[in-house]
């Protein structure tokens, strides 16, 4: 994705910094990389983020956090696979149900956005074909060719598919990584001049998110997702705006919410 660095709000007019930080930034992209169980479990953190480094692809870190992820997250994520065989494995997969059985205090991920020229496909080129048995065919070497096939089996035990152990999740296009990176990150997980959205600050009332519904008001068990004078994805705050108003919303608010629902509390 392309930045589009905005004024905050009137109230916050650019400085002549941000001006010319805008004005060099238009061909630079951020990219979200997931740092997924599998490649934790194995001890290859530090083999991941050395590939990544600067000092090999030009580079830089945007945003970065370890992420406890929880079921809406994991579901939003994978949204496009929902209804495939090996969707369940997946979701279990990424919350780190699978490697870690025994341990969820070690269920997590890195999240990291990357960001600079062509970030997308450099990040991609590194990490290599999303299938690690043709990673190792065709990309020797490449990140992927250290993972691994798992067979799934129905319950009977026939074999009905597969997942890939693929340590580490790249965005695919520049509006894939709009919108994964805006699943995951907030405004304020980023430095200002790295902001790679729109941006708004809420004058509306609280936004709280309860069962999968919006309320202004506080109920138990209710989370505030946006409250006034935050700064927020403009995106995100035309959704809520629109839930509120009854109108057919851009995008769906488990999208919104899941991201303030990340550390929030463990799942399992």
């Amino acid at each position: 994705m392309r930045i589009a660095i905005s004024p905050l709000c009137a109230e916050f007019p650019e400085t002549h910094e941000e001006r010319n930080h805008h004005m060099h930034s238009e061909n630079t992209e951020q990219t979200l990389v997931l740092i997924k169980p599998d490649a934790l479990k194995n001890s290859l953190t530090g083999y991941v983020l050395s590939q990544l480094s600067e000092f090999h692809t030009g580079l830089r870190f945007g945003g970065a956090k370890i992420v406890h992820v929880h079921r809406m997250l994991a579901e939003e994520h994978y949204a496009e696979h929902r209804g495939k065989v090996f969707y369940d494995s997946l979701i279990e997969y990424i919350m780190g149900l699978l490697h870690y059985p025994d341990d969820p205090e070690r269920r997590r991920v890195i999240a990291l956005v990357y960001q600079g020229q062509g970030a997308v496909q450099k990040i991609r080129d590194i990490c290599g074909p999303t299938n690690p048995h043709i990673a190792r065919d065709k990309r020797p070497g490449c990140i992927r060719a250290l993972g691994t096939l798992v067979p799934l089996k129905d319950a009977a035990g026939k074999e009905v598919g597969e997942r890939m152990d693929n340590l580490i999740h790249a965005s695919a296009t520049d509006s894939e990584a709009e919108r994964e990176i805006k699943l995951w990150f907030k405004p304020g997980d980023f430095p200002p001049l790295m902001r790679s959205f729109p941006t708004e600050v809420n004058e509306d009332d609280h936004y709280y998110f309860k069962e999968d519904s919006l309320s202004a008001v506080h109920s138990r068990g209710g989370v505030c997702l946006v409250a006034p004078g935050d700064v927020v994805w403009k995106s995100d705050l035309d959704t809520l705006r629109s839930v509120r108003q009854g109108l057919t919303p851009p995008a769906a608010v488990k999208a919104v919410a899941a991201k303030y629902l990340i550390n929030y509390s463990a799942e399992g």
